[in-house]
């Protein structure tokens, strides 16, 4: 299913619940209307602003429909995330799979993972009119569990070769940074969704095992598709805009719209992860062997709009 992602920017506001919808109020003046959302359309609400309020009653109806409710800091970052606690109708048996799955099954899980990133960076990187090689090349070598840290020395590599050697990624600075933070906290609330409703649990992952991350499994399932991301922000920048602002952000979530390439055809992000989730869940129960990833390449609609330059 492709729902909206609904973001709430504008300080001083109130949701709430009326009967099917989510209901945004000014909380000054006249405290009047704003506008109404069909909760059945609703992906994920990403609260990205100052003096918000909303009703349990809103979040529960939420939680009931598996959209998550994303709090975001000053940098855009998500830093809590509300999820239902029931998802898939088959979900014990999944988490049951998943906690039971051996080590060399996630070391092979995520070796794929890290390849199909490192492939995707090298189709970022030739959109920009980069080098492919040093990526293509790292995809390649990538083995069971990625012991070589293959990942890592990617990133070291792509993020000088899309953005100029000067720059270096951070959590907490404006500019491309900011961009970056806010479309990979939406590619987060997405990605959290379809893990939930693959009735997988997000805590437990394939790689990341940070004590104090409750994501781990999204964490590790929207690698691949950080370079959709990235290459966005590289077109928003080569068209002259460096900072996070409303035409920004709304670019940035048209992205997880837009087709990829896949086995199936062309298929928008936002499914491309649905699919992955669901098939990790398969892998788990002994129903197939790998991971529905999509193939190496640009989202259809944006490698579009670069030839178009």
């Amino acid at each position: 299913m492709i729902g909206r992602i609904v973001e709430v920017a504008d300080d001083r506001r109130h949701l709430l619940l009326h009967p099917g919808f989510m209901v945004v109020r000014d909380t000054e003046g006249e405290r009047k209307e704003l506008g109404q959302v069909p909760l059945d359309d609703i992906a994920a609400v990403i609260a990205n602003a100052h003096g918000l309020s909303y009703t349990n009653n809103l979040l529960v109806a939420l939680a009931e429909r598996g959209a998550p409710f994303v709090l975001c800091a000053a940098n855009h970052n998500a830093v809590g995330m509300l999820l239902p606690i029931e998802g898939n109708f088959e979900q014990s048996k999944r988490i049951e799979a998943q906690i039971a799955a051996s080590q060399p099954t996630h070391k092979r899980l995520w070796a794929s993972v890290v390849r199909a990133k490192l492939e995707q960076q090298a189709a970022a990187l030739a959109a920009a009119g980069g080098s492919t090689a040093p990526l293509t090349a790292l995809a390649a070598r990538v083995k069971s569990g990625d012991p070589e840290n293959l990942e890592a020395q990617g990133a070291r590599r792509y993020w000088g070769l899309l953005f100029g050697d000067a720059f270096r990624r951070g959590q907490n600075t404006g500019g491309t940074n900011g961009l970056l933070n806010y479309g990979y906290t939406v590619l987060r609330a997405t990605t959290a969704r379809a893990v939930v409703a693959a009735g997988l649990h997000p805590g437990i992952g394939l790689h990341h095992s940070n004590d104090n991350n409750a994501m781990r499994l999204v964490d590790d399932l929207m690698e691949p598709f950080r370079p959709m991301i990235d290459l966005k922000v590289w077109q928003l920048k080569r068209n002259g805009e460096t900072e996070v602002s409303p035409e920004t952000k709304r670019a940035l979530v048209r992205t997880l719209y837009d087709d990829m390439q896949t086995d199936a055809g062309a298929t928008p992000v936002m499914v491309c992860a649905q699919k992955l989730c669901t098939s990790l869940a398969q892998v788990y129960l002994g129903e197939r062997d790998k991971l529905d990833l999509p193939l190496p390449g640009l989202p259809l609609a944006l490698a579009a709009a670069l030839g178009e330059k």
